[in-house]
């Protein structure tokens, strides 16, 4: 287990302690100097603009959270919330180990959390690209809460769920369901709890007329499919299955314009 869980302390920490300690270190690799970077990068590919979206990594029992209200491309490792899973009793009253002495929490905490505890993710992202948004707004239109494709290449790309092994095939079905959006966004909880439940070996769930979860399974998971990143395995994942899940949004968007079909029997 991690060294420092404080798992045993039933009260907040002492609030002249801050615990920077947490988050700093000079491995490129540690989550506090990861988010910055996994957020600049979301930054330079329109993946979020402004202050929008969010990440979250977890190490054992830490998890470190990009905070609300910081733009982007300018995150700094100061910037982070740490929080232990095994301090979270009361939903409604988070316990920080380390806070930033500006900004305020994530909104999206309570939904990494949910793929954290649920799915044992290592990392969770939330963006809100725009072909995402875009393939909510098509399926809205016909009253769909689905999102399916088939018979595309990419789709082997993509794991047959948790804890399953292997990779679907060309001929597979990938499937990704869709929330209602809601005013605040920690309000989406439940339901995502629910489209997880409803399909457990999706690594994503759409939020409509919003953008998109997506997390990576493990930590320990080897790396599939290399796109050389100098990163750990759960991050490399993660990115590797949003930029698939991205290009299938996109080329998803352009076959509706053609009037194709996602779903086709060709096998």
């Amino acid at each position: 287990s991690h060294p420092f869980t404080m798992s045993s302390q039933k009260d907040q920490p002492d609030p002249t302690v801050n615990n920077d300690h947490l988050i700093k270190s000079t491995d490129s690799q540690h989550p506090a100097n990861l988010i910055p970077e996994l957020c600049r990068k979301f930054w330079t590919l329109g993946w979020v603009t402004g202050t929008g979206g969010g990440a979250s990594i977890r190490d054992d029992d830490l998890v470190y959270l990009a905070p609300s209200g910081v733009q982007k491309e300018l995150m700094k490792p100061e910037d982070i919330y740490v929080l232990a899973l095994s301090q979270q009793v009361n939903p409604k009253q988070r316990i920080y180990l380390r806070s930033p002495p500006s900004f305020k929490p994530s909104q999206c905490t309570p939904l990494f959390i949910a793929a954290f505890t649920k799915r044992n993710a290592g990392c969770c992202i939330h963006t809100h690209s725009q072909w995402a948004v875009l393939v909510t707004l098509l399926l809205e239109t016909v009253q769909s809460d689905l999102f399916e494709i088939n018979n595309i290449e990419q789709i082997k790309g993509f794991g047959k769920g948790f804890q399953k092994q292997g990779n679907l095939g060309y001929h597979d079905t990938l499937k990704i369901p869709v929330i209602e959006n809601t005013p605040h966004e920690e309000d989406l909880t439940e339901s995502l709890e629910e489209a997880m439940n409803k399909y457990p070996d999706t690594y994503a769930v759409l939020v409509r007329r919003h953008g998109i979860y997506v997390w990576g399974e493990t930590v320990h998971k080897a790396k599939t499919q290399a796109e050389r990143f100098d990163r750990p395995p759960f991050m490399e994942e993660t990115l590797l299955t949003y930029s698939s899940l991205d290009y299938l949004f996109q080329l998803a968007v352009e076959m509706r314009k053609l009037g194709l079909p996602w779903l086709s029997d060709i096998s």
